[in-house]
């Protein structure tokens, strides 16, 4: 009990107030890079989801928030991504710390991230009815967008500011209420990012920020029925129980999940280009993204080429501490990821797989969740490292001969969110990016991001969009209006007009 009351702490943002909760539940962080608490947050009971809801329900009427036109949001929203950008800094040390992702990347991705506020910021005026051009006579019909209402937003830990600001900020700029749920493993920077949301003077119960178990907290947050919509990232079997819960409520539910992205390389590609997007797609991040690039198919004329040049590349990758600014690959989030990634090479090689480098942990490491940037040489596509989503910095590379079967290759996934093609001829990159069965394409580059581009996937990759000009449409709901333009009484009540 005395190291946890040590330790810096971060409470819940509910109704405009940081506490700790009605139980006062706390909960040690772990800090994957020595693998020691760091900090303690508090958990959130069902009471206190419940409060964060009826504060929600409460501010998505009160005068308070509807009194602030479209432009005045804006303008909110404006002060808030200043905000962000004027503590991206600290903001990243705490996200580095509590998840272990890469100082270099939590602060600058932190400081874009107010870039989406300030995009949708611009949007909060501009989101338009129309007129209809109705078929019937003295009838003047016209619709408008109100806020679809109270938002559930559930969070994971890998990209939490990225994926906040994807739910948080359409749901603003349309004038929505919202309780973000912050993933219990690695929590501690949204809760910080509360403290700006109170400075940038959003009305109580607008935004709050819980976190905790499946039990207290998910569950009741997404099955109760004052809870309009959900936004969810995370896993498809998480993603399977909130769908169940929504069940409860009707809650329009909106999916963003996983993948095992294609990279495809065909023989024409530029090598350093191509070997620079494998190594951002499958090492960028320690490999901890939903878009990882994690399954390299490539011509089979150019394969071993490919292969030596990223094991040179490789070799001068820095494995250490994330807080440092020159290490390029940091710990993994949690001991359970190295275990899945021990577990699926040694599958892998008693199939036949060659291990090119890596596949343990570092020697030098003895504290902390780190494993080698690692290179997977398949004999085919049916490799479970090819199959796999392992969260961790594992590539896996497989031949091709035509481009039909590179084309197959790439759609023999349950997944479909991102993929890669890396090719000289603009001809080929228009057809294959055609064929491929997933919601984002790379030509020539990968794992690029935009407030302006919509973002997101295809099959068991979930079906949401998140960023983009039409995101903000999911948070509204449209009211068609008809007024009876004519001077006569409406005529027979028992026919429909």
């Amino acid at each position: 009990m005395s190291e946890i009351n040590s330790l810096p702490h971060f409470s819940l943002f509910i109704d405009g107030e940081f506490t700790k909760g009605v139980k006062g539940h706390k909960i040690l962080s772990t800090n994957p890079a020595s693998g020691k608490s760091w900090a303690s947050f508090s958990g959130a009971s069902e009471e206190d989801v419940n409060q964060s809801i009826v504060a929600a329900r409460r501010a998505l009427n009160d005068k308070s928030w509807t009194d602030i036109n479209a432009t005045g949001r804006g303008k909110l929203m404006m002060i808030l991504a200043d905000l962000i950008e004027d503590h991206a800094q600290v903001l990243g040390e705490i996200e580095t710390n509590d998840s272990g992702k890469l100082i270099a990347e939590t602060v600058t991705q932190t400081s874009y991230v107010a870039d989406y506020y300030r995009y949708y910021a611009g949007l909060a005026d501009k989101i338009e009815g129309s007129t209809l051009p109705i078929d019937k006579p003295d009838m003047h019909v016209f619709t408008t967008r109100e806020p679809i209402g109270v938002v559930a937003a559930i969070v994971p830990w890998n990209a939490q500011m990225f994926l906040t600001a994807t739910k948080l900020a359409p749901a603003l700029a349309a004038g929505c209420t919202i309780i973000i749920k912050a993933s219990e493993i690695a929590p501690c920077a949204l809760l910080e990012f509360a403290k700006l949301v109170k400075k940038a003077g959003f009305p109580n119960g607008v935004v709050s920020v819980i976190t905790g178990d499946a039990e207290n907290c998910a569950i009741p947050l997404t099955s109760h029925p004052d809870i309009d919509r959900i936004a969810f990232t995370g896993g498809s079997e998480t993603a399977r129980h909130v769908i169940r819960n929504s069940a409860e409520n009707f809650a329009v539910t909106t999916l963003e999940l996983g993948g095992k992205s294609p990279i495809l390389v065909f023989e024409d590609a530029d090598l350093e280009g191509a070997a620079n997007g494998l190594i951002a797609g499958n090492f960028g991040a320690s490999g901890q993204s939903c878009v990882a690039g994690s399954r390299g198919i490539v011509h089979r004329s150019i394969m071993e080429r490919l292969m030596e040049k990223i094991e040179e590349k490789s070799q001068s990758i820095l494995v250490g501490d994330p807080l440092k600014e020159e290490t390029h690959v940091g710990p993994l989030c949690t001991e359970a990821q190295i275990s899945l990634i021990e577990n699926t090479l040694a599958s892998a090689k008693s199939q036949g797989a060659n291990i090119r480098f890596g596949g343990s942990r570092p020697n030098n490491f003895h504290d902390g969740y780190y494993f080698q940037p690692t290179l997977v040489e398949c004999l085919d596509h049916s490799a479970v490292t090819l199959q796999v989503e392992m969260f961790g910095p594992i590539m896996s590379i497989v031949p091709f001969d035509t481009e039909d079967q590179a084309i197959a290759m790439a759609n023999d996934s349950p997944y479909g969110l991102g993929s890669g093609v890396f090719t000289n001829n603009v001809a080929r990159a228009h057809r294959v990016s055609k064929k491929i069965k997933a919601g984002i394409c790379w030509i020539n580059s990968y794992r690029a991001i935009s407030p302006i581009a919509p973002f997101g996937g295809y099959n068991q990759s979930g079906y949401a969009r998140e960023a983009g000009l039409d995101a903000i449409h999911d948070y509204t709901r449209t009211k068609t209006t008809w007024i009876n333009m004519s001077e006569k009484p409406m005529a027979n009540p028992f026919v429909m007009r």
